[in-house]
């Protein structure tokens, strides 16, 4: 299975970092927050990535194609020939297609974008922006044992999220902005689709937190993967500083990885 991530945002809300480089190259302890979202599903036997760059997207391209430089230990000799000779190579296993889906496309746009890079098959989906110690094969269970089109995960922050109903079969029954007295439960990404998801995106204009989620939701096709851990957005300075606080002090709770 592949894991398709959305990463071409503006990142407007932290727009004092993000003016440089798209949000999800942030870094968090010198690596990406994107990184981090990849080495969650690594951990899961999740290799195969497909990322949906936009905004400043060959940052992304460059990052990767230097990837297996960042990571070894190289020695440039330029007293024989200009050589390279890279040692201790630590790069991953990893499959990554980075595809541009355009600069202010919205994100059901994006998705409906890199339809053939999925090859027709199950796939996973999350946003660029938000690291967790959700299980991932938990949630791969959860939605096949249910057979709707949409799996997301719920978590419980009082964030300006999209907010869940959900009944007593763990069925979202209705998906809507959040408001002021709502106390909680919010879409957290971590997705698990269908191919049929791409008949409910339209064009480049579709935005997929409205009229997709609430059309699967009337449908009785979105499902909600209750995670009660760790989930922590990066829309703000004070976010990646927390976040970058609890790597540093190494209580992280979403590094789930051997080093």
């Amino acid at each position: 299975m592949k894991a398709v991530i959305l990463a071409g945002g503006f990142g407007t809300r932290i727009a004092e970092e993000s003016i440089y480089k798209p949000k999800p190259m942030l870094e968090i302890g010198e690596m990406p927050v994107l990184w981090h979202i990849m080495k969650l599903y690594s951990f899961y036997g999740i290799n195969e990535f497909v990322i949906c760059a936009g905004y400043k997207q060959h940052v992304i391209k460059e990052w990767f194609a230097d990837y297996f430089l960042h990571r070894s230990d190289i020695t440039f000799d330029f007293t024989n020939g200009n050589r390279i000779i890279v040692h201790d190579k630590r790069a991953e296993k990893w499959k990554v297609t980075v595809v541009d889906t355009g600069l202010k496309t919205m994100t059901g746009g994006r998705i409906k974008r890199i339809k053939e890079y999925v090859d027709g098959e199950t796939f996973f989906l999350t946003y660029g922006d938000a690291v967790s110690d959700v299980n991932i094969l938990e949630c791969l269970k959860f939605h096949k044992s249910h057979g709707k089109c949409l799996t997301l995960t719920s978590v419980s922050l009082a964030q300006q999220k999209g907010v869940l109903d959900i009944d007593d079969n763990d069925t979202v029954v209705a998906f809507r902005e959040k408001d002021e007295e709502d106390g909680s439960l919010i879409n957290g990404g971590f997705m698990v689709c269908e191919p049929a998801i791409f008949d409910y995106l339209e064009d480049d204009n579709t935005i997929f937190e409205q009229k997709p989620m609430r059309q699967l939701a009337k449908n009785k096709e979105l499902k909600s993967f209750y995670h009660s851990g760790f989930w922590q957005c990066m829309d703000t300075k004070r976010e990646k500083d927390r976040l970058e606080y609890l790597w540093e002090t190494g209580k992280a709770p979403w590094k789930v990885w051997n080093d």
